[in-house]
């Protein structure tokens, strides 16, 4: 497979799922733009085709200027990754207006700014390639996580509906949706299940493990494979899907 002459763009791309599935792209020859609200981490990661840019997905005009800028030096987006997200779980009953925003301003607003920027010139050409990074969460609700789950849902709504918006043209529009990955992301989550369930921290990512059907966490490279496939020769009729990385059937 060569990706070489495309531009990828990968919001959340200095570290975890991002940062794998951004280098498996430029292993494959993409010049890609990776973006986060952390410049230090980027700066890190900026190598070997990887271009970082500090951008704030929750901010429109921040969105809009990023996109614009890494059009004008690397040409289209035809590759463009909405990775971006926050995993945070609060029961219904304690979810303010304020937890609410917070989780879709990032997970969903995100997705949807930086797919639109995009879009703007990749529909120029003949050949693209949008890829959501939802969760099995937008699959099924989770337990404690309502704000989450909906985020989730709603990126796969909003990946098959664009697919219908361009079907039989070169473009085609996807999601993944993994179970537990190996990231920072968990990390700072068994902390939180253990002070919220009021068990300990081995406890805390036991649950993490055991909800994955294979019982083990996935690891990044992984679902970055699975974007790569998508993006390689054959991948052209998958297209509209939402595809569970997860070690089994739910």
């Amino acid at each position: 497979m060569t990706l070489n002459g495309k531009h990828a763009l990968v919001t959340g791309g200095g570290s975890g799922i991002g940062l794998a599935i951004a280098q498996a792209l430029a292993g494959a020859g993409a010049q890609v733009t990776i973006t986060g609200r952390r410049a230090a981490v980027l700066e890190a990661a900026a190598r070997n085709g990887l271009h970082p840019r500090v951008m704030d997905v929750t901010d429109e005009a921040e969105v809009i200027a990023a996109v614009a800028a890494a059009v004008a030096e690397r040409g289209p987006v035809q590759i463009c990754i909405a990775n971006a997200g926050i995993a945070e779980g609060r029961a219904v009953h304690k979810t303010d207006a304020a937890f609410w925003r917070k989780i879709m301003a990032t997970n969903l607003d995100g997705a949807f700014f930086t797919m639109r920027e995009c879009l703007h010139d990749m529909r120029k050409t003949d050949w693209g390639r949008v890829i959501a990074i939802s969760s099995i969460a937008g699959l099924k609700g989770l337990k404690g996580a309502a704000a989450y789950s909906a985020s989730k849902h709603g990126m796969i709504g909003l990946i098959r509906s664009l697919s219908e918006d361009y079907l039989g043209t070169g473009l085609t529009f996807n999601a993944i949706c993994p179970g537990y990955v190996d990231t920072e992301i968990v990390t700072r989550n068994v902390t939180a299940i253990a002070d919220r369930a009021g068990i300990s921290k081995d406890e805390a990512r036991a649950l993490m493990v055991g909800a994955n059907r294979h019982n083990r966490l996935i690891e990044p490279q992984e679902v970055a494979q699975a974007v790569a496939w998508l993006c390689g020769p054959g991948s052209q009729s998958v297209n509209g899907q939402a595809i569970e990385i997860a070690g089994g059937q739910f």
